[in-house]
């Protein structure tokens, strides 16, 4: 089966020895099959909730700043911020160099910086070399830019709901079973069996750990950073 919405559905259907959908009946679908739609959904959305940085999740967004403009939004569909991972794109139009951003937190940007929000003079403004997070899901540079040079920055997806029979998952295909065995989970609680739906509960569980230990934990190492001369 193509591994898209409905293939997905039907894993469901074939499990439970239900009648598959088809392309022209899927998205008029009702009752147990309309549910078995939004089982798939809902254990997709269990699955990214589990981790803020799965890596099928990551996204990569370039903003480009305005002159004088300090504040700039996250995306809308933004989970988690990597703030290590904001620099300025080299560009020789504006003459600028590729420059990783240091980050500063919001509370010494308002106790030293917050200023610069406010002054319009051009004298301050010149090449961000710092990145601040703010508690409204924004992000701030400092000092003000003086051009609209290109920051690249990387982030993690709060994922997206299936909606069309051709929609396909985030989750690599490698991983359908996951969502199939969390999908059961809803099914059965559909159904009223809930010795079933524990089973399975425990399974999707299970499968969520294996996900983990193969897309998430790792071995970390120190780096030496000292400078030798």
């Amino acid at each position: 089966m193509a591994y898209d919405f409905l293939g997905i559905v039907n894993d469901v259907n074939r499990r439970l020895n239900e009648v598959e959908l088809n392309t022209t009946n899927f998205a008029t679908a009702t009752g147990f099959y309309s549910f078995a739609k939004e089982a798939i959904n809902s254990s997709i959305r269990h699955i990214h909730h589990e981790e803020f940085e799965w890596p099928w999740n990551h996204a990569e967004e370039t903003e480009v700043l305005l002159a004088g403009e300090v504040r700039y939004g996250l995306p809308t569909d933004c989970k988690t911020v990597n703030m290590n991972s904001f620099r300025i794109k080299r560009d020789t139009t504006l003459n600028v160099d590729t420059i990783k951003l240091k980050s500063m937190t919001y509370e010494e940007y308002l106790d030293k910086h917050a200023d610069i929000e406010y002054n319009s003079s051009t004298d301050i403004r010149g090449v961000p070399r710092y990145i601040i997070r703010a508690p409204s899901k924004e992000i701030l540079v400092y000092p003000s830019p003086d051009k609209a040079y290109e920051v690249v920055y990387e982030y993690y997806t709060l994922g997206f709901n299936l909606e069309l029979h051709s929609d396909v998952p985030s989750i690599p295909e490698q991983h359908r079973h996951v969502i199939v065995d969390g999908a059961m989970y809803y099914a059965y609680q559909f159904r009223g069996d809930n010795q079933s739906s524990q089973q399975s509960f425990v399974k999707f569980q299970q499968s969520i750990k294996h996900l983990r230990s193969i897309n998430i934990n790792r071995t970390d190492y120190i780096r030496d950073t000292r400078v030798h001369y």
